[in-house]
């Protein structure tokens, strides 16, 4: 019976070092081509307050280490205007922004309470 709940505990603590190293407790991503894991490195190993993380669907993703959504949102204004593009209007989750008569949407979206990932069109630097 003692071997029992040894390997029984054994199991528990191989499980929960999995599910700690693997990030699995974070909510999925819509980011195919990225592990939650690899976001995680890649924005703690950067002192950048918005990270790219991954093209992926004529996208580009980044994600912000921001809790409050207007600091992220003017993150994302200034590294975008640095391409020519000027800021129009907010809407919900998107970021609207005009440069030479075309229009870019930039959206938004809380991964967890601490990360905000953006989804820039691919086309937004030329």
């Amino acid at each position: 019976m003692k071997k029992v709940f040894v390997t029984i505990g054994f199991i528990i603590i191989i499980a929960g070092a999995l599910v700690f190293y693997n990030k699995l407790y974070y909510p999925s991503l819509p980011i195919e081509t990225i592990s939650k894991r690899e976001v995680l490195e890649k924005l703690n190993t950067s002192d950048q307050p918005i990270v790219f993380l991954s093209k992926e669907n004529d996208q580009e993703w980044y994600i912000v280490n921001e809790r409050n959504q207007s600091a992220s949102d003017e993150i994302i204004k200034e590294m975008v205007s640095q391409s020519g593009w000027a800021f129009t209007d907010k809407d919900g989750s998107g970021l609207f922004f005009e440069k030479q008569g075309e229009r870019l949407i930039v959206t938004t979206q809380k991964w967890t309470g601490e990360y905000v990932l953006v989804d820039i069109p691919t086309n937004w630097k030329e």
